[in-house]
């Protein structure tokens, strides 16, 4: 108890003297900052300054990637503009072979109608060439060939001299 009674005393006559408390705490406050600070100074190591760097390298990092991003985006910009150059070339391709196809489906059309004049003109000319030999008799028939192949030999002639 008498441990007891020594502490609780001790802490009693500090108690009774705050002033002298105040000026304990306020000397080991004092040696503390004085301590760090040295620490600071022996050591040269201050986190301000450390801050200070490091922000200005986020700042720069920061620039640096801005900058190539702005880099990027032009360079996407260019490419965008030439594939709408060249899909823009496709269509006008494009336009122009549909005009071709359109104009060669009018002239297929037509002359497959003028091929079925052709044949409905020759399917005539046959049936009307078959009635007539067998409404002719065979000498008329002869003579007929003759004068014929004696046109077509002239009209032979004809061209070979015109050329």
């Amino acid at each position: 108890m008498r441990k007891a009674r020594a502490t609780s005393s001790g802490i009693a006559r500090l108690g009774g003297h705050p002033i002298a408390l105040t000026t304990a705490a306020l000397l080991l406050i004092i040696a503390g900052v004085a301590l760090i600070a040295g620490w600071r100074v022996y050591t040269g190591h201050s986190p301000e300054t450390e801050r200070a760097i490091l922000a200005r390298a986020l700042q720069a990092r920061a620039a640096q990637a801005s900058e190539q991003l702005v880099e990027k985006t032009k360079g996407l910009e260019q490419t965008q503009q030439e594939s709408i150059d060249q899909l823009q070339v496709v269509q006008d391709q494009l336009q122009t072979v549909r005009r071709q196809l359109a104009a060669q489906q009018a002239d297929t059309k037509r002359l497959s109608e003028q091929v079925t004049g052709l044949t409905e003109a020759i399917d005539g000319l046959r049936h009307s060439f078959a009635s007539a030999q067998a409404n002719d008799p065979p000498a008329t028939r002869n003579r007929s060939i003759r004068n014929r192949a004696h046109a077509v030999r002239t009209h032979q002639r004809r061209v070979k001299s015109r050329s």
